[in-house]
């Protein structure tokens, strides 16, 4: 919701999509990948200041995000204090999402490099997506104010102040998301970095959060926007 088929967000598809959880029967949500991708970078492409074939996201996974198969690579004793990536070259089931949810902003094509790495930490996801900028005559503010937009009434998603970068602490047990953006103008790219807590805004929490909408209750109930989880 909020946005994204129940992703957050004031962007492109956030009325659309509130307007059709009312009273749905079926719903699906995305996952926490697909969230945090899409939460950094559709304001940009909704807005058209960058360019939505040139995408590139990496990602800092907690180990709870690659599920609950009895593996060894998926121990404690194998994962502490190394950090590794997985589904690499285009491989993760997931891009066709984070495609989709871009294409809904307005995105006619999009293309999209995306490798996300398991790190050593139980929950949480730290996702830094790039883009190229359309216009390089845009100034900083102007680029914001894309994001500033989108989020300025979400309950759940905050773009930080200037200078402010998320992490993944700030978001433990909350249905947070926490958003940057900078223009790195030697590259000509707007970066973006994003922080949930999977174990929450991935899906569970915007599973809630679409239910109360179906049902017509208050959008925020039973969600809480404080990352309080040790």
């Amino acid at each position: 919701i909020e946005d994204i088929a129940c992703r957050d967000g004031g962007d492109a598809g956030g009325g659309r999509q509130r307007t059709h959880l009312a009273g749905a029967r079926r719903i699906a949500v995305p996952g926490c990948n697909v969230t945090a991708v899409t939460l950094g970078l559709q304001p940009g492409v909704a807005a058209g200041v960058v360019e939505p074939t040139d995408l590139v996201a990496v990602l800092a996974n907690g180990y709870s995000g690659a599920g609950k198969s009895l593996r060894t690579h998926l121990l404690a004793s194998e994962a502490l204090g190394s950090a590794s990536p997985y589904a690499v070259g285009g491989t993760h089931r997931h891009i066709p999402e984070i495609a989709q949810n871009l294409r809904s902003a307005g995105a006619a094509d999009v293309t999209i490099s995306f490798t996300p790495t398991l790190v050593p930490m139980a929950r949480g996801i730290l996702a830094t997506a790039t883009a190229r900028l359309v216009d390089p005559a845009l100034t900083d503010a102007q680029v914001r104010a894309a994001w500033a937009d989108a989020y300025a009434d979400e309950p759940f998603v905050h773009l930080l102040p200037e200078g402010t970068w998320p992490s993944t602490a700030m978001t433990l047990g909350a249905n947070t998301a926490l958003v940057q953006v900078a223009v790195d103008r030697r590259a000509g790219r707007v970066v973006t970095v994003t922080a949930i807590d999977n174990l929450v805004k991935g899906t569970a929490g915007a599973a809630v959060q679409s239910i109360n909408l179906a049902l017509g209750l208050p959008e925020t109930l039973g969600l809480t926007v404080q990352g309080v989880a040790p």
